[in-house]
């Protein structure tokens, strides 16, 4: 795949509920991608492409607490 490469977003602390995005550098597209939620009772919302398809999305939220760590990865490409 020509320009295959892999961006990642590590575990960063955010508010339940809101979005990490990580973004292919300029010129990529995302063929695809994912998210982890860390912590105790994390649970992973929402996993999925930005609309116009030049990264990757992830949201998650704790069950005990008000605050998850989030991971997001990216894999970009020229398409």
């Amino acid at each position: 795949m020509p320009g295959y490469e892999l961006v990642t977003l590590p575990n960063e602390n955010v508010p339940n509920f809101q979005r990490c995005t990580v973004y292919c550098p300029e010129g990529k597209k995302a063929i695809g991608g994912g998210a982890e939620a860390r912590g105790n009772d994390a649970i992973l919302v929402g996993s999925f492409p930005t609309d116009d398809g030049t990264g990757w999305i992830g949201l998650g939220r704790q069950t005990t607490t008000d605050n998850v760590g989030i991971s997001v990865f990216v894999i970009c490409a020229y398409v």
